[in-house]
């Protein structure tokens, strides 16, 4: 990097009243037509500049205004005057190379970008929210306070400015244009439902909500609906109880309600309350939001070691359920480093870096010195500043390459540089566009003179007459040599996206000094040293983890700023496009012209018809990107909805990775922004880490589904042995300690052995979940109803027969405090050492045989298991009245443990079952529908909005659509009956219901646009439309949008609805329709 002195950009501030009006009036153009502007690169801006200003001088004059120090620029502006400038877009862009600007052929400096050489003098057109950058941050939701502003002040000066610009345009383009949110290459995606689809974007934009996870939507469903069935079957419970009891008592024996006897009957009447309360507390799963913590603070620990530092906890939930993955190209999937990877050397084609040892010392020695001396002496490569990153790369990116190229040959640079210092070097032919080669003469030790060039090869091998050989010694290099070269060699580098680099030589005697400025006969009769291939090459591991992904159903996307045939070259490298595969590789431009209609709108069915075939999306801005992520969340084609993972390092990368169900950040390369954006940031910038964060995704979702497995099979047994019991002889059999002991084992045990299973390379070898898939499959309903079939017979057998089996005192219909009998207490051990044994059992959900395998690879899992069979041990033997247990002969318990047993064969004959054939079976835990989607969205001030609470919500949303309906049909009668008398409603007759209405949350006035307007000519159609029923909003449980038709004042409208109402002698000044 060049010093501070010749690397600076001098900025000249504007005059204080030029900022108060940014429109036509005082500023000269619009905030719209600098910010479409400065979106342009390259000749299209230069074009664009001509065509509107004239050129670059006529911009000052219109902006009225002449153009900190420092190496970052810090606003968007035009280039008036530079000095070889070089500018490092790639935190914008993802451009590797260094981008030469100049006022007439690129003058568009960009905020947020590097200067890298040269100095210059720049007119500042965007600051703040309206720079490239402020636009990035603004779509993270960082601006969205500074947005809101000028969108009222746009939307409160749009009648004047369009008076002063002269109507040039409908007034519908001017409000788009001034609206303060972003322009068109930003707006939200829009389908058929238009304006409505676009009013919803906009309210969850302004609302800076947590949305639940996919897991967490499933599970909270799941939950409720548990939760429902618990407190129905113990309700019922209670009810048969009591019933029973009373009509016992006193119809079927006849007995009288004594007052002495009541305290008798109220101590039944609490055991059948505590029976009741039991049998919901078992039925009610609180141990699933334990299991989910657990599992994922355990996974993000270990994921920790994987190099994945997890920032938001359900962000690796979410992972495993990953369908694609949008991938940065520099520094994710490459490297971000110019590299020499290919290279020819006296006679060879080299596709590695060459061994030193094979090279002539003389050929190795000629291209040291050639690299060392020929290149700019401010370009060097520094130790890494991290341990175990890459060194540094200073300077011009290729000379970089080349000088890495020395050190690779275990060479070094810096000798020869020091033998050679900068002010020796005899004359320099610095590299420009013309030329496309660099030279330097150096003076050698006999008084001679030796040149050094190095260029773009198609250029510089025109100027060899000879090539080193692999003796070192010159030959020969006629036409028909170099055009078999350009065959061999060079083109097979260029079809592999490599940039090609030829590097010579030329000595002059002491005799023949030519004369140094013409520099054509000087830079000619050269000798070729080497030509070398560049490129930023592919991480190494990067092609295993992409196979891997696409092995696991995982859809991996390149999006990148690059040309679109390094990306194409690069995605073959990966894995990305296979040959013979039908794919897309596009550029953003064409990408944009496929999505948008002819007003420029993005539209999710144009949309659809690309993304899925799409794997290379090269010269791609920022909100390219972040449209393409958000295309794919909320496409509907498929059998099942994405799941997104985005990757990225750069500033650019921002939005896309604020959007994604889960975004990665590069922890090493990655710029603040970017991990600030992100989930998780990958500690080690390796692309095999997102496939370590995909096993541990899938096996939290597996480790969940594990513990339901388990805890539905207790859940469903526990409530029906507790419910028929009670029916059938007034008292469950499962006590409420008892049941209690079971609800811990079950949750809180089972969720911490179960949810800290460690992950296999296993997980990757199916497709991933999606968001639809139900958390119970028909195997794991399979193996829960199964399990529940054997243990409910081996229980009812007992309690009805197992005094007879074991030659004991039978506990049915025992008085209210007698104690503790052995017959419950085998029933009680028995059914323990059942769910101890179908714990092991649903250490598999996929209809494995082996459940033991991997067993002892979690510590965990035995600890808990044999703990909680000593502990039962204990309770029964020691337990006494407490625990209402009585203690047990060593036969009885090996009935009891042969019994557990009995579980792991039943779970072998399960297992043969296949489950194809149980078609009955139906899989249950599905996400929340769309319509709770769609509610969920719109709850406006809060963060998380559970099930439970919607549920109650719900009758809050219909009341308040009705209040609106009624406030909707008061103004219509108001309006049609004032238009028989003066005029409209005055603003201040609005009824009680309308102040009560007159919440913003309610209130859909703000949004004026792609709403019809009704004016003079078609106030009949416009009656028979208000007469007839609203049409069905597609989304029925929509409070804030589906509220029929509205009557707004010429007093109460916004401003810009001003300009777009209908004539004067209208009786209808202003009808808004909400469709």
């Amino acid at each position: 990097m060049g010093d501070v002195a010749n690397s600076s950009i001098e900025f000249h501030p504007k005059p204080q009243q030029q900022r108060e009006a940014p429109h036509a009036g005082g500023f000269g153009c619009t905030l719209a037509e600098l910010r479409s502007l400065m979106e342009l690169r390259g000749a299209e801006a230069l074009q664009k500049v001509q065509e509107t200003y004239g050129d670059v001088g006529g911009l000052c004059r219109r902006l009225k205004t002449s153009p900190t120090e420092g190496d970052l620029l810090p606003a968007d502006g035009v280039l008036i005057q530079g000095n070889d400038l070089k500018i490092d877009e790639s935190s914008l862009t993802g451009e590797s190379d260094h981008v030469r600007k100049s006022a007439d052929k690129d003058p568009m400096l960009l905020s947020g970008t590097h200067v890298m050489e040269g100095s210059g003098r720049m007119v500042v057109t965007a600051v703040g929210v309206n720079s490239q950058t402020g636009i990035i941050f603004t779509l993270l939701g960082a601006g969205g306070e500074e947005e809101e502003k000028k969108d009222k002040k746009g939307k409160a000066t749009a009648p004047c400015s369009k008076q002063q610009d002269g109507a040039m345009e409908s007034s519908q383009t001017k409000a788009k244009k001034q609206d303060g949110a972003v322009a068109m290459e930003m707006q939200p995606l829009k389908s058929a439902e238009g304006g409505e689809m676009e009013e919803r974007e906009k309210k969850k934009a302004n609302v800076p909500k947590k949305e639940k996870s996919v897991l967490q939507g499933k599970l909270t469903k799941l939950a409720v609906q548990i939760g429902k069935a618990g407190l129905v079957m113990s309700a019922i419970t209670v009810i048969i109880l009591v019933l029973y009891f009373v009509i016992e008592a006193f119809v079927v024996e006849g007995r009288a309600w004594l007052a002495e006897c009541t305290p008798v009957y109220v101590q039944y009447f609490v055991k059948f309350f505590i029976i009741g309360v039991t049998v919901l507390v078992v039925a009610v799963p609180e141990g699933l939001p334990l299991a989910v913590t657990i599992s994922l603070a355990y996974s993000v620990k270990k994921m920790m070691r994987d190099n994945n530092l997890v920032r938001h906890l359900d962000a690796c939930e979410t992972m495993g359920n990953a369908t694609a993955i949008c991938s940065d190209k520099t520094g994710t999937l490459t490297t971000n480093r110019m590299t020499v990877v290919q290279s020819y050397l006296g006679d060879t084609h080299y596709k590695e870096v060459p061994a030193p040892s094979v090279l002539t010392p003389k050929i190795l020695d000629l291209l040291v010195h050639a690299i060392s001396i020929n290149s700019a002496y401010t370009t060097k490569i520094l130790p890494p500043e991290k341990e175990g990153a890459l060194p540094r790369q200073v300077g011009n990116k290729t000379e970089c390459a080349l000088l890495g190229f020395v050190l690779d040959l275990n060479r070094d640079f810096q000798p020869v540089r020091e033998q050679i210092p900068e002010d020796k070097l005899y004359k320099v032919y610095t590299f420009n566009s013309v030329r496309k080669s660099m030279s330097t003469v150096i003076r050698t030790p006999d008084g001679g003179f030796r040149l050094f060039s190095k260029g773009a090869s198609e250029i510089l091998l025109k100027k060899c007459t000879n090539i080193l050989n692999s003796n070192g010694e010159p030959r020969s290099f006629r036409p028909r040599d170099r055009d078999d070269m350009v065959k061999k060699v060079i083109e097979p580098m260029a079809c592999n996206g490599l940039r090609t680099i030829c590097i010579a030589y030329r000595d002059f005697s002491a005799a023949q000094e030519p004369d140094w400025d013409d520099e054509n006969e000087v830079v000619g009769d050269l000798t070729c040293i080497a030509v070398v291939g560049i490129e930023d090459p592919v991480r190494p591991e990067v092609p295993e983890a992409i196979r891997k992904c696409q092995r696991a159903g995982i859809t991996v996307r390149m999006v990148t700023g690059d040309n679109i045939n390094t990306a194409r070259a690069i995605a073959a490298k990966c894995g990305i496009i296979q040959p013979g595969e039908d794919f897309l590789c596009l550029e953003g431009k064409e990408f944009n012209r496929r999505i948008r209609n002819e007003k420029g709108e993005i539209e999710q069915e144009r949309l659809d018809k690309v993304w899925p075939k799409l794997r290379v999306l090269a010269r791609s801005s920022p909100t390219d990107k972040h449209t393409l992520v958000k295309g794919i969340i909320d496409s509907n084609t498929g059998e099942q909805r994405q799941v997104v993972a985005v990757t990225g390092d750069g500033t650019n990368d921002g939005p896309a990775l604020k959007k994604a169900d889960v975004g990665f950040a590069m922890g090493i390369a990655g710029t603040d922004v970017a991990k600030e954006a992100s989930d998780i940031i990958l500690t080690d910038d390796n692309f095999t880490s997102i496939v370590k964060a995909v096993m541990w995704g899938r096996n939290v979702y597996d480790s969940i589904s594990k513990f339901l497995q388990f805890q539905l099979t207790v859940n469903v047994v526990a409530v029906i042995v507790a419910f028929t019991g009670a029916c059938i002889t007034q008292d469950s059999p499962l006590k409420a300690v008892q049941m209690l002991w079971v609800n811990l084992i079950m949750d809180t045990f089972a969720s911490l052995a179960l949810a800290t299973e460690p992950p296999t390379e296993s997980l990757l070898l199916r497709k991933p979940y999606g968001r639809d898939k139900p958390l119970i499959s028909r195997t794991m309903m399979k193996n829960i109803l199964g399990h529940a079939v054997y243990q409910l017979t081996i229980i009812f057998t007992l309690l009805f027969v197992g005094e007879l089996f074991f030659d004991i005192d039978s506990g049915r219909n025992a008085p209210l405090h007698s104690p503790p009998s052995e017959h419950y207490t085998i029933i009680f051990n028995t059914f323990v050492m059942m769910q101890l044994f179908n714990e092991i059992n649903a250490r598999k959900i996929h209809g494995e045989r082996n459940v033991f395998h991997g067993i002892f690879g979690n510590p965990i899992f035995c600890t808990i298991v044999l703990g909680t069979f000593a502990i039962q041990i204990v309770i029964v033997q020691f337990g006494g009245k407490p625990f209402s247990c009585s203690p047990l002969s060593t036969e009885q318990w090996l009935w009891c443990l042969f019994v557990g047993v009995g579980e792991l064969v039943w779970g072998q004959v399960i297992a043969t079952i296949p489950t194809s054939q149980l078609k009955c079976l139906k899989e249950a835990g599905h996400g929340p529908g769309k319509d709770e989607v769609t509610d969920e969205e719109l709850a406006e001030g809060e963060e998380e909005i559970d099930h439970a609470e919607r549920e109650l919500r719900r009758g809050q949303i219909l009341w308040f659509r009705g209040l609106n309906r009624i406030q909707t049909q008061i103004r219509v009668v108001k309006a049609f009956r004032s238009s028989l008398y003066e005029g409209l409603e005055k603003p201040e007759s609005k009824t009680s219901i309308h102040n009560f209405m007159a919440t913003p949350e309610f209130l859909i006035n703000d949004y004026t646009h792609n709403i019809p307007l009704i004016d003079d000519t078609d106030v009949d159609e416009s009656e028979e439309r208000l007469r007839a029923p609203p049409p069905p909003s597609p989304n029925q449980n929509n409070n804030a949008i589906d509220s029929g038709v509205y009557l707004t004042t010429r007093g109460t409208m916004p401003a810009t609805s001003s300009v777009l109402s209908s004539g004067p002698g209208s009786p209808l000044h202003s009808v808004e329709t909400s469709l």
